[in-house]
């Protein structure tokens, strides 16, 4: 069910619909991801203003649509100036993050070793990513970091998970340069 009407939103919705319908989550979200570039081209996703506002304590999740199969949910995150989030995963969850204003500093990083309750990573890619940029993440290849680039300005993303995304998992620096993982639960701001 979608939370708020956002203008242009039936035809995004009606082309995640037929995405979501491939055979393969590469498939799935290359799809999902040329959705979410067109509707922003074509000006076919206007945020209403309660998805526009920032936080001061932390970046914002707010739930735009959830498909009412439960095969994806779109999300709207909202970042305030040198907000950002832990090394995370998306819990086996594949997800297209695109932006839709502002500059987000994306971070890829790839699991190097796990053992005894220790993780280690290797940072791959940085990127900052502008208006329309789009990103899909598909487990194993999920961990990553992002964070508005922004020193003064609010900018916004939106997330369409495969499902709904109620938990993460973050990776603590630890002393020795290893990362311990912990369980986040996830909700909705607002």
């Amino acid at each position: 069910m979608t939370t708020a009407v956002a203008p242009g939103f039936d035809a995004l919705r009606s082309r995640l619909d037929q995405a979501v319908e491939a055979r393969t989550a590469a498939a799935i979200t290359q799809a999902v991801k040329a959705a979410l570039q067109d509707a922003l081209r074509t000006a076919g996703l206007s945020l209403p203003e309660r998805y526009r506002t920032a936080r001061p304590d932390t970046y914002a999740r707010r739930l735009l649509h959830r498909d009412p199969d439960g095969r994806y949910t779109v999300v709207v995150m909202t970042w305030g100036p040198g907000q950002k989030t832990a090394l995370h995963d998306h819990a086996g969850i594949w997800c297209v993050e695109c932006v839709v204003e502002g500059e987000m500093l994306v971070t890829q990083y790839e699991l190097t070793s796990e053992a005894d309750g220790k993780y280690g990573f290797t940072p791959q890619t940085a990127v900052t990513a502008a208006r329309g940029s789009a990103g899909c993440l598909i487990p194993p290849f999920e961990y990553h970091t992002l964070g508005n680039s922004l020193p003064s300005s609010t900018s916004i993303t939106v997330h369409v998970y495969g499902g709904e995304m109620d938990h993460c998992h973050i990776f603590e620096p630890g002393p020795d340069g290893t990362y311990q993982k912990q369980t986040r639960s996830l909700s909705y701001h607002d």
